[in-house]
């Protein structure tokens, strides 16, 4: 009976530690120096579409990988709307009576900077939901370089 109660004590002891260290973590998350790095001011209004285009610089480099990876997520979450060569044609497209742009039509993305693309992509617009924080900093600005690509395929 003793043995029970000191595996009993224990796994109590573990269960304690875990869920206090789960509490911690959504309290302050850790501070990465991409998330530093993209963080938006206070000051920013979060859904004002008269706001001026932000000037929020790509922090991540283009890469194979990097590409690679954003390719992977688009697939995942954008395509279903955007298409999968970003022509605006997903498969919800008609369903949900939306208005898509075709990226590789060389002045849609034009007047956009990346920071503007990545608030689109973290906040949404309209009826796309946006990542918010599902999605890590730096996997976002590897979407805003993916999705770049497609407009550098019109122009070639």
């Amino acid at each position: 009976m003793s043995n029970i109660l000191q595996v009993l004590g224990i796994g109590v002891a573990i269960a304690v530690g875990v869920w206090s260290v789960q509490e911690k973590a959504q309290e302050k998350p850790a501070e990465t120096p991409v998330a530093a790095a993209t963080a938006a001011p206070a000051a920013t209004p979060a859904a004002s579409s008269s706001s001026a285009p932000v000037k929020k610089e790509n922090p991540v480099k283009s890469s194979p990988e990097v590409l690679a990876a954003a390719k992977k997520v688009f697939g995942y979450d954008c395509a279903m709307c955007h298409g999968e060569s970003g022509n605006g044609k997903g498969e919800l497209v008609e369903s949900m009576s939306l208005k898509m742009k075709d990226w590789h039509d060389s002045g849609v993305l034009t007047g956009l900077s990346d920071g503007d693309i990545y608030d689109l992509i973290v906040k949404g617009k309209e009826k796309m939901v946006g990542e918010g924080d599902r999605l890590a900093p730096a996997k976002v600005w590897g979407l805003v370089h993916y999705v770049r690509t497609f407009q550098k395929k019109s122009s070639s």
